[in-house]
């Protein structure tokens, strides 16, 4: 997807409100510490709602599923390796993870930029 229209037009009132639901979408994974299973649920209805008005929401939605499903996929391994005690370490990164990358990828999101989490698991294309 050309995205240079997206980063190019930062002035015009359509981009800033696409910037600004992308910042959105990414930030309301942290919603999910304040009550539960929202941070999941809240993602998916923003970036399914928005993303015929805003193009690029869609990329950035995936983005967004994908880390959530990776995030699932992480804490799981990492809960079986609690018994050989290697879990702990990790659960504890993931879950600094889980916040830091939520909120680089808000930032860049409000700042007209595309920015893919490290370690995702591209599951939807």
């Amino acid at each position: 997807m050309d995205i240079s229209k997206y980063q190019n037009n930062q002035h015009d009132p359509d981009e800033q409100q696409a910037r600004q639901w992308a910042m959105f979408l990414h930030l309301s994974q942290l919603a999910g510490y304040i009550i539960p299973l929202i941070g999941l649920i809240a993602p998916i209805i923003i970036w399914q709602t928005k993303k015929e008005e805003y193009p690029i929401l869609d990329e950035h939605g995936k983005i967004v599923i994908n880390w959530i499903i990776s995030e699932l996929i992480y804490g799981a391994i990492c809960s079986v390796l609690l018994f050989v005690i290697i879990g702990f370490p990790m659960l504890m990164i993931l879950g600094i993870l889980a916040v830091v990358f939520p909120i680089i990828g808000g930032i860049k999101a409000n700042n007209g930029e595309l920015w893919r989490y490290p370690m995702t698991i591209n599951i939807i294309k």
